[in-house]
């Protein structure tokens, strides 16, 4: 699972010419999935877009997340757009679940 984000000042998602998705200041998200990609790497990887530190602060300086900007994220599906593994320079390490050894995704604190 990955992304493809850019941060926006507005976007919108049109499918067959209908708006299904409108925003202001936020990141436009395109995401690839692929069998075998789990729950937990979802859970990351929308943590992960919650968290960047893309927005300016008062100081100018690239210091807050899309939470404390209140911007949007739609998540557009992007099926043909995905990586090999082999060509992914990252994404082996992105790859990583979080797991407990039963198999179950640790819990945000205790990552």
């Amino acid at each position: 699972m990955i992304a493809l984000l850019q941060r926006v000042t507005r976007a919108e998602v049109v499918v067959g010419g209908t708006c299904v998705a409108r925003i202001g200041a936020g990141l436009l998200s395109f995401i690839g999935v692929e069998r075998g990609d789990s729950v937990c790497e979802a859970e990351r990887l929308l943590e992960r877009l919650l968290t960047y530190r893309v927005f300016a602060d008062s100081a100018g300086r690239m210091n807050r997340s899309l939470t404390q900007a209140d911007g949007g994220l739609p998540l557009v599906p992007h099926l043909p757009w995905r990586p090999t593994r082999a060509r992914a320079r990252t994404q082996a390490s992105h790859r990583l679940p979080h797991r407990n050894r039963d198999g179950s995704c640790l819990p945000t604190a205790a990552r």
